[in-house]
């Protein structure tokens, strides 16, 4: 372990700026796939159920294997891999996502592709936060954020621009050659890595029961506590941005793709621009920004929606951007806190499962609002409530 960690730091002192750099890439690359494979399946229902002649309900359920083996089995994965082989264990996590993604592609019956989409789940969310301790790790002190923010970018513009691109392949070449899509990038990206990426610093060795520990560390679950209630309050909300803003008196403007696109293209910015900042500020003065941002673009969006169709752009730009910077300064806050312990990637891994498991929640709360046959303006405004709460649990853990 010791002389790994050594050859790092002796492979690190080598490399050049630009060679660092082009490693990132490569992990954002693989990051690009992973957001791809997370989404686009949820626009391929309707063709994969008609070519596996299943329903509609049952073609859903491959979304949900995926998501929960994401969630709940990648940080159980990431938990029990071997400390001493960080590297060989993030080439081998993105591995198994192409290969499951390619199998997938190929497959005709319906339990296998929802075997292999559980399979696809469990190697992004190890990969993702394998790769983010890696960005992290490759860049000299005090530039971390910059490497994570490349690889939460790389995962925005793979949602908000891999998605519709692989959807459009489907239209033209079927929902197979979606799958094909994503496991060639990722197949681009893993070949980088295995060329480029160096020795990654061993963490200390520990139990299971050592590692999970860390959820009784009050200031590890205060950091996952407001992802999330961020979470929630920001992918809940964007799972009924749809009916929400045909909601609006907008005399008959009915499609969501351009409102989609606005707060994607927000992701994208957010993700781009939160890397340097996060050189020029703390991690958690950083996070306060943001959860105030998040708050105050969600609780203007009901007003600024009603007053003019296009006044809505400018908070649904604020809020893609502030969702998706908010998990930069928040991953690098839980390394900072867990690296003298050595289960950092443990931490971002639950830190990932905290959005996911935001997300449905937030989803179950909007569906209750929804179905209480209320005015949708209090989706925004509980959302904004929410995330007020994520900021008042933040400034409190920071002023005890």
């Amino acid at each position: 372990m010791r002389s790994e960690s050594h050859s790092c730091c002796r492979t690190h002192g080598k490399h050049t700026h630009g060679r660092a750099s082009s490693i990132i890439v490569a992990l954002a690359l693989g990051a690009f796939t992973l957001g791809m494979a997370s989404y686009m399946t949820a626009g391929l229902l309707v063709p994969i159920g008609a070519s596996l002649q299943i329903s509609l309900q049952a073609a859903a359920q491959l979304v949900t294997a995926f998501t929960l083996a994401y969630g709940l089995a990648s940080p159980v994965a990431v938990a029990l891999l071997p400390p001493h082989r960080q590297r060989e264990v993030l080439t081998g996590a993105l591995l198994i996502l192409i290969a499951a993604n390619a199998a997938s592609a190929m497959v005709d019956d319906y339990r296998l592709l929802l075997l292999l989409r559980a399979i696809a789940g469990t190697g992004a969310g190890v990969y993702l936060a394998l790769s983010i301790s890696a960005s992290a790790a490759l860049l000299p002190a005090g530039q971390a954020g910059k490497g994570i923010a490349w690889i939460m970018g790389g995962m925005a513009s793979g949602t908000v621009l891999g998605v519709p691109l692989s959807l459009w392949l489907a239209d033209l070449q079927g929902w197979r050659a979606a799958f094909w899509l994503t496991a060639a990038l990722g197949a681009i990206a893993f070949i980088g890595l295995i060329l480029k990426l160096p020795a990654l610093p061993a963490s200390h060795p520990s139990s299971l029961r050592q590692k999970m520990s860390l959820l009784t560390d009050r200031q590890t679950v205060k950091i996952l506590a407001v992802s999330l209630l961020a979470a929630i309050a920001s992918l809940g909300m964007y799972t009924f941005l749809a009916p929400f803003m045909r909601s609006m008196p907008f005399a008959g403007f009915s499609t969501v793709t351009l409102w989609l696109g606005i707060w994607g293209a927000g992701g994208i910015c957010g993700s781009v621009l939160v890397g340097p900042l996060s050189t020029r500020l703390r991690a958690t003065t950083l996070t306060r920004l943001i959860m105030t941002l998040l708050t105050l673009s969600l609780a203007l969006l009901p007003v600024a929606a009603h007053l003019h169709l296009w006044l809505a752009a400018f908070p649904l730009f604020l809020w893609g951007a502030a969702g998706w910077a908010l998990q930069v300064p928040q991953n690098h806050a839980l390394l900072d806190v867990r690296k003298r312990y050595g289960d950092g990637n443990l931490a971002v891994a639950l830190n990932e499962s905290a959005l996911y498991l935001g997300s449905a929640m937030g989803a179950i709360a909007g569906g209750l609002v929804v179905g209480a046959d209320v005015s949708l303006w209090w989706l925004p405004v509980g959302a904004a409530a929410v995330a007020g709460s994520g900021l008042f649990v933040h400034w409190r853990s920071e002023n005890r």
